[in-house]
């Protein structure tokens, strides 16, 4: 079902607005993961976003596309308010993750982080071991002894792909594994901590053909467990790995829907302009 407009549900106040009717108005789609509502967003004083409305299916992957600069990364930092590290950065609207509003005030942020975890652009291997760097979330999160630990390490290895690949190499530095392994590391950090979301800004845009298969054949065994919502600026890659697909342009969401539908009969022009190649 593809939107042409930027606000298909109805708008809200901000983000500290919980009164029932706004939760009541945005939630027309009860089976939702994540369902933005009227979300914008600040650089200071230059606004990013605009009144954006979107919805996340959950156990999918969702693509974000749209030229550089268009706002698509500035919306997924939202959703774990990432952007909080940043103190002139601000957003008012509504996200609800199974119902809560993430941008409450209320809200246990780091409890969050661990629900929605990210993947960046580029390899962000902590300066420590293979088998620290899964750890350490898991020892800021749980209690566990060292063979639950150990359990658990491999475990997030095992299901990021690269168990067999560095179960001899566990004491080494994380940094010392190539651009592909080192991003496939950083999924098993993520994972390790039983996160609900996978937000992945990019995590293909520094690696190599070959990893870059490795990383989409992963993304297509992990949407089994995980809500996935990833950022690419590569029309064959979202077009291949994604079930929805949303087009940003100039902070706006253009156009929503089924990937095979915006790919194939968009609904909007610059849609259809944007993924044929006449600009960005």
């Amino acid at each position: 079902m593809a939107q042409t407009q930027s606000r298909p549900y109805p708008a809200i106040g901000r983000a500290e607005d919980n009164r029932s009717d706004v939760l009541d108005a945005c939630l027309v789609q009860a089976s939702a993961k994540i369902q933005v509502c009227d979300l914008n967003f600040y650089y200071g004083g230059h606004q990013a976003l605009f009144g954006n409305d979107l919805v996340i299916e959950p156990r999918r992957v969702t693509a974000i596309i749209g030229p550089s600069g268009c706002g698509k990364s500035t919306h997924i930092r939202a959703y774990n308010r990432i952007f909080e590290l940043y103190r002139e950065q601000r957003a008012t609207g509504a996200i609800y993750l199974d119902g809560q509003n993430i941008l409450a005030p209320n809200v246990d942020v780091i409890e969050l982080r661990r629900k929605v975890g990210m993947i960046f652009q580029k390899p962000t291997p902590f300066p420590m071991s293979v088998f620290e760097n899964v750890a350490y979330g898991l020892k800021l999160h749980y209690k566990l002894n060292r063979a639950e630990l150990a359990e658990r390490v491999e475990a997030a290895l095992q299901a990021a792909a690269l168990w067999d690949e560095v179960k001899d190499k566990l004491g080494k530095p994380g940094t010392a594994l190539s651009g592909g392994q080192q991003q496939r590391l950083c999924v098993a950090r993520a994972i390790a901590v039983e996160p609900e979301v996978l937000l992945m800004d990019e995590p293909t845009s520094a690696i190599d053909p070959v990893a870059t298969a490795k990383i989409e054949d992963l993304i297509e065994t992990l949407k089994q467990r995980y809500t996935i919502v990833i950022v690419t600026h590569n029309m064959q890659q979202a077009a291949r790995i994604s079930d929805y697909t949303a087009f940003f342009f100039q902070g706006y969401i253009e156009e929503y829907g089924a990937t095979r539908q915006v790919f194939t009969n968009p609904v909007n022009p610059k849609t259809e302009s944007y993924i044929t190649g006449r600009f960005g």
